[in-house]
């Protein structure tokens, strides 16, 4: 049996992620931290909402792996529960701004003219704003929580998408494939989605992998300040944001939500780049 293209192409793809080691090490690191989010339910840890004034502040020890925090919470409970927290304000947002992104970049590099014009100056004003300063901006305008954290950071993602998808649009819609398409009386619809989307697929999964690193960074931003996840549940940021104040007394209160906000953002910006080269059709 003869394997199509495509599929000798995915298994160059795989065997070159497999060979990069980085690659592999963020994909790893990621895996392990979503594992331990998904599965915080049935771990066996103590309630991350317990409280315990006769553990205030206790250095990590056989009891308290990591310590514990300015209520005698368990910080390990707490940044397991936290990654959830995190993770979800990642893929949500991503997805947001994906949804609408992509469509709007589709439309706009498909049919051009004014159609075009419009949608890029308006995604150049919203790009000429520093993306956590929007994210802080209509988080604030929405209100504290984490869903319209995720909400504000899904939508000042949305430029990214578009102009992506308007690039990628622009490079394939003169193919050969795209005009035979036409010639035979295939609908706009039909030619986006089923032409067009498929081949512009490959850069914007890696995208979507690189901003979800971003997300996550957002998020804590956005908690840090009080307008992300609120207390009492669990979140990286927040628990940051209350360790500001013990740094001297309890270090480790900061030490570990810190560690894990950088090895998150480490492992999805690892993973997008191996993802980009392994996806990359002229270096397979």
């Amino acid at each position: 049996m003869i394997a199509s293209p495509a599929t000798e192409t995915r298994s160059r793809g795989w065997q070159k992620f497999r060979r990069n080691r980085a690659a592999v090490a963020g994909l790893v690191i990621v895996s392990i931290i979503s594992a331990m989010a998904l599965l915080a339910p049935v771990l066996p840890i103590a309630d991350y909402l317990q409280t315990s004034w006769t553990a205030i502040r206790k250095p990590p020890s056989a009891m308290y792996w990591m310590g514990t925090d300015e209520l005698g919470r368990d910080i390990l409970s707490r940044m397991i529960w936290g990654a959830q927290s995190s993770l979800l304000a990642g893929v949500v947002s991503v997805a947001i701004a994906a949804i609408l992104g992509v469509p709007i970049g589709l439309i706009s590099g498909y049919f051009g003219g004014w159609i075009d014009v419009v949608i890029s100056r308006f995604t150049d004003a919203l790009l000429a704003l520093p993306f956590l300063v929007m994210a802080i901006a209509l988080a604030a305008f929405l209100g504290p929580s984490l869903t319209n954290a995720m909400i504000a950071i899904g939508f000042s993602a949305v430029p990214i998408f578009i102009r992506l998808t308007r690039g990628q649009v622009l490079a394939v819609r003169s193919e050969e494939y795209i005009e035979g398409a036409r010639s035979v009386g295939l609908g706009h619809i039909e030619i986006m989605s089923r032409y067009i989307l498929p081949n512009i697929l490959p850069p914007i999964i890696v995208q979507a992998t690189l901003t979800v690193a971003t997300a996550i960074l957002a998020e804590a931003s956005l908690s840090f300040l009080g307008l992300g996840q609120q207390a009492p549940e669990a979140s990286w940021g927040s628990m940051l944001s209350t360790a500001k104040n013990f740094l001297s007394q309890a270090p480790w209160m900061a030490m570990w939500p810190g560690a894990a906000i950088f090895l998150m953002v480490i492992g999805f910006n690892l993973l997008g780049d191996g993802l980009r080269d392994a996806l990359d059709p002229r270096e397979n």
